[in-house]
C-alpha cells in the first residue's frame, strides 16, 4: 500500500472517531455531558423532594439524610445541597438547610410529576403495583410543566395518586386526608383505607402482597404490640405494627359501616345463585376494570352465576343477558349482594 493512500486510509479513521466523539448533540462527548447533566439534575431534584418531605414532617433536613435518600456518600451530599444553594433553591443555616420558595415550588413540581405518573400507569396501562413507584421515579424527571398540565386533565386531574398521597395542583396546593394509623383503630372498628405507604420497598411489597389498597373497607379483629389483624372485604390480614403503620384510614360513621357492610365476592356464589353487584374493588384498576365495566359490571346490574368450570375456575356469569367468564381472583373483586327470595322466584 502506497503511503499516501495509507495517510488518507488513516485519515478517515481519524474523521470518523472525530465525528462519533464531537458530534453536537449525538457524540460520545456530547451524550457523556448530557448524561452527566442530567445526573446532576436528578440528584438536585431528587434532593429538594426529600428536603420538601422531611420538612412536612416538621423536622429540618441534614446531609447525612440527603445522603441516605439519594444512595451517595457523605462528601457528594454535600455538593449537591452547595449547588443547590447557589442555585439559590436552599438556604443553609449551620450544618442544616430548608428550601426557599423557589425550592420548594421546584419540589412540589417532582411531586406532582411523580404522583401523577403512578396515577397514569395504575388507570392507563397494564403495568403492576410493584412496577408503579420505580417508573415514576425515572419520569417524574422527564415531564415538563406543560406536559404535567396536559397529563393532569388527560386523568381529570385527580387529587389523589393510587397509593392516596394527595396530588399537588400546579399551584403547589393539595388536599391531605384526615386519617389516622390503622394501629391505632379500636378492635371491632371499622374504616376505610386511604393510604397505603410505597416506601420503603420491602414494606410496600408486603402490603402489596396482601393486595391492601385505598378504597378498602376493613375491621380490626385484634391488636397487639406484635401483631395487628384485620378484615379487609372477605379476607383476614395478619401484620406487623411496624407495617400496618404504613396504611392510613378514617374511621366510618354508622350509615358509612352499615352501607360498606353489605355484600359478598362474586366468587363466593354457587351455580343457580343470582344476585347485584354493590360495587367494584379497588384492586380493579386500568384495562381491566374498564373492560368489566364496558361489558356491564356496574353497580345495580342483576349477575347469576351459569355455568362452572370442571375445575371450578373460571365460572361463566350470566350478566345484561351475556356469558362472561371470570377467574375466580377477578370474580371476588367484585361485591355482590344476594337477591331476596321474592325478587329471585319474580
Amino acid at each position: 500500500m502506497s503511503d499516501p493512500l495509507l495517510s488518507l486510509l488513516i485519515g478517515i479513521i481519524l474523521l470518523v472517531l472525530g465525528t462519533a466523539l464531537f458530534w453536537p448533540e449525538l457524540g460520545l462527548v456530547a451524550r457523556w455531558r448530557s448524561v452527566r447533566r442530567m445526573t446532576s439534575r436528578v440528584l438536585q431534584e431528587d434532593a429538594l423532594k426529600h428536603i420538601q418531605k422531611i420538612e412536612f414532617s416538621g423536622q429540618t433536613a441534614t446531609f447525612q439524610g440527603i445522603a441516605g435518600s439519594l444512595g451517595v456518600d457523605l462528601n457528594r451530599a454535600v455538593n449537591v445541597v452547595s449547588e443547590l444553594e447557589g442555585l439559590g433553591l436552599v438556604q443553609r443555616v449551620g450544618e442544616r438547610f430548608r428550601l426557599t420558595v423557589e425550592g420548594s415550588q421546584v419540589a412540589m413540581n417532582v411531586i406532582r410529576a411523580h404522583r401523577l405518573w403512578e396515577q397514569y400507569l395504575a388507570e392507563q396501562t397494564g403495568y403492576q403495583q410493584s412496577e408503579w413507584h420505580s417508573q415514576a421515579e425515572f419520569f417524574e424527571h422527564n415531564l415538563t410543566p406543560e406536559e404535567l398540565d396536559k397529563l393532569a386533565g388527560e386523568l381529570g386531574n385527580p387529587i389523589y395518586d393510587p397509593h392516596g398521597d394527595p396530588i399537588p395542583s400546579k399551584e403547589g396546593q393539595f388536599f391531605d386526608h384526615d386519617a389516622i394509623l390503622l394501629p391505632d383503630l379500636e378492635v371491632g372498628q371499622i374504616a376505610q383505607i386511604v393510604h397505603v405507604g410505597d416506601e420503603p420497598e420491602t414494606v410496600a411489597a408486603q402490603i402489596e402482597a396482601e393486595g391492601l389498597l385505598p378504597g378498602m373497607i376493613v375491621r380490626v379483629s385484634e391488636r397487639s404490640a406484635n401483631r395487628v389483624k384485620f378484615w379487609a372485604g372477605d379476607e383476614e390480614h395478619l401484620l406487623a405494627p411496624i407495617v400496618a403503620a404504613k396504611i392510613n384510614v378514617q374511621r366510618l360513621d354508622d350509615l358509612n359501616e352499615e352501607e360498606s357492610l353489605r355484600g359478598i365476592g362474586l366468587n363466593m356464589l354457587s351455580t343457580g345463585q343470582k344476585a347485584r353487584v354493590v360495587q367494584l374493588s379497588p384492586r380493579l384498576r386500568g384495562p381491566e376494570r374498564r373492560r368489566l365495566m364496558d361489558l356491564g359490571v356496574l353497580p345495580g346490574t342483576l349477575v347469576e352465576a351459569e355455568i362452572s368450570s370442571p375445575m371450578g375456575d373460571p365460572v361463566a356469569y350470566r350478566i345484561r343477558d351475556a356469558l362472561i367468564a371470570l377467574r375466580s381472583e377477578q370474580a371476588r373483586c367484585i361485591q355482590v349482594e344476594l337477591l331476596p327470595e321474592e325478587e329471585v322466584l319474580a
